[in-house]
């Protein structure tokens, strides 16, 4: 019997900080044992809440970070003091700057301990502020709902990201009320009266305006309602650097993605447009290249955003409207515009060249070594209307911005801070959260031996998302800088591999290894098959040219 058994009027604080997640709607959350929060974990044994245990507390960081971008409360991470917290840290990092709500539990030495070099000893406050939204520490037992209900509201009001929450091993066990903190309530904003008018007026005077859609802090019946509203007055919608999803892909108002890689016409929108309108994100590094385009002060441009401070934005400021995207489009549709015809042509010029980018290759293999572009075009012609995608960093992932169809919110869950090994932990994340529909997720070769041991995870708790595996033998976005800067001085970026396939078998999955191009049409069948009446994840290992590109 434990010895924190919850009596008749009293829990210990670590039971009381489950039930206070419980109370938050958490349904999930990612971990990696430790003995200092057991009671936590001891809590967590009779709860709702499901433990997903992972293999490396970066890939539990990455899935609770995931979990954040799909759902409307915080993803939560719980790990253990020094090591364990310096291996999360990533997730954080892309929890920061993709503005995701997440909350990550550390567990620390006990309170007696502390400045005294225990073992694994850190100062959260000193490791965390710079990169967190908030850095807590629960010193008195008592405060253990009201921590975690400061947390979840911290990591989800304003402009979302992650907090921290630091629970010393020996305060957790100590009995104190179960009387849980109320949920606090999070501000949305909307449009003043003056925004209202300022973007009316704005909207009449322009021939070519453009939304921007991007950030996570949308819901499905927010997108939908702007799609409608875009769709209805014929003004087109580009999609922030892997935020694809919120305006369909087959919608007649999408014309692309805008980020790294992007092609050409949708660059030269940004010139082109003489208003944007900025939904959910800013005009930031990777959406104005490096700082560089729509700089000059006499371009319009109006900002959707709950964060006042407009942190990561450049260029003109025309307006803002501070209000988090679905309250903004509750507002935005009763906005009844009459169509300009400069409207229609601009709509359906931008969104036919989206329509040239993303027409699919022919699924016929060609002759020789196997090709990304063959795989997209068997695969996609394959997926469900509500498929989703899963992203880490690097060239292997333009396949995806070009040819998947992300037709829903969130179809496509990434990594907008370039980070590698985001790829299978997000996979798994996303299988989990939505355990009926397909979920790819595209690896480079570099980038999956990052975090590739979660397929044990997937394993364990039977998520079922399609890993594809593009072994080009090297870290391909660094070498093509490097081409750029340091031309034929290849240096620091060649690998060599395993056999992916094998591992996948090895972790309780399907795995296929593809050379040839003729063969991908039947891995691509195989995989799916083994998906659907297995009940496994399935992997197709792509060997690929080394220097290949989707664009």
């Amino acid at each position: 019997m434990s010895t924190e058994q919850t009596t008749a009027t009293t829990k210990s604080a670590g039971h009381v900080i489950v039930d206070t997640l419980e109370a938050h709607g958490v349904k999930r959350i990612y971990s990696i044992p430790g003995e200092s929060y057991l009671d936590v974990l001891d809590g967590l044994h009779h709860s709702t809440i499901e433990n997903v245990i992972c293999r490396h507390e970066g890939g539990a960081a990455y899935m609770a970070e995931a979990d954040g971008k799909m759902n409307s409360v915080p993803g939560i991470a719980m790990v253990t003091r020094g090591p364990g917290a310096a291996n999360a840290h990533v997730g954080l990092h892309t929890a920061w700057q993709d503005s995701t709500a997440m909350v990550l539990f550390v567990g620390l030495i006990p309170f007696e301990h502390r400045g005294k070099e225990a073992f694994q000893e850190f100062d959260p406050q000193m490791w965390f502020e710079s990169g967190a939204k908030r850095v807590m520490t629960l010193d008195h037992a008592s405060r253990a709902s009201e921590i975690v209900a400061e947390a979840m509201f911290a990591a989800t009001s304003g402009r979302p990201g992650p907090v921290i929450v630091g629970l010393h091993e020996d305060i957790i066990k100590e009995q104190i009320s179960p009387e849980l903190h109320p949920n606090i309530p999070v501000a949305t904003g909307g449009m003043t009266v003056e925004d209202w008018k300022a973007l009316n007026e704005a909207l009449q005077e322009s021939d070519k305006p453009l939304f921007i859609t991007g950030g996570n802090d949308w819901t499905t019946e927010g997108a939908e309602a702007l799609t409608t509203w875009l769709e209805e007055h014929n003004i087109p919608a580009a999609a922030e650097w892997r935020t694809e999803g919120t305006v369909p892909f087959t919608s007649p108002s999408y014309v692309g993605p805008i980020g790294y890689g992007r092609p050409k016409p949708t660059y030269d929108l940004l010139e082109e447009t003489d208003l944007i309108v900025f939904v959910g994100t800013v005009p930031g590094d990777v959406v104005t290249d490096g700082f560089t385009i729509r700089q000059n002060w006499d371009r319009k441009n109006f900002l959707v955003t709950i964060d006042p401070s407009l942190r990561g934005r450049s260029g003109p400021v025309s307006h803002q409207i501070v209000a988090k995207p679905d309250v903004f489009v509750r507002d935005l549709v009763r906005m009844d515009l009459a169509v300009k015809d400069s409207w229609k042509e601009w709509t359906s010029r931008m969104r036919g060249e989206q329509e040239k980018f993303a027409a699919l290759p022919s699924a016929e293999p060609a002759e020789g070594q196997a090709r990304m572009d063959t795989l997209m075009a068997n695969l996609v012609q394959s997926l469900p209307e509500d498929a989703m995608i899963t992203l880490g960093a690097g060239e292997h992932t333009n396949w995806a911005h070009r040819y998947f169809p992300t037709n829903s919110y969130a179809a496509m869950v990434s990594a907008r801070n370039g980070s590698m090994g985001y790829s299978v932990p997000s996979a798994v994340a996303a299988s989990l959260n939505y355990p009926g529909r397909r979920v790819v997720t595209i690896a480079g070769d570099g980038e999956f031996l990052m975090n590739g041991q979660e397929l044990a995870t997937a394993a364990q708790y039977g998520a079922t998302p399609l890993v594809v595996v593009m072994d080009n033998q090297e870290y391909g976005t660094i070498r093509t800088h490097q081409e750029r800067d340091y031309p034929n001085r290849v240096s620091g970026t060649q690998l060599k591999n395993p056999d992916f396939a094998k591992m996948a078998e090895a972790f309780g999955g399907f795995g296929v290894r593809v050379e040839q191009d003729a063969d991908v049409p039947a891995a691509v069948e195989a995989a799916i098959k083994a998906i659907d009446e297995d009940g496994t994840f399935a992997l197709i290992h792509l060997i690929v040219d080394q220097r290949v590109k989707a664009y």
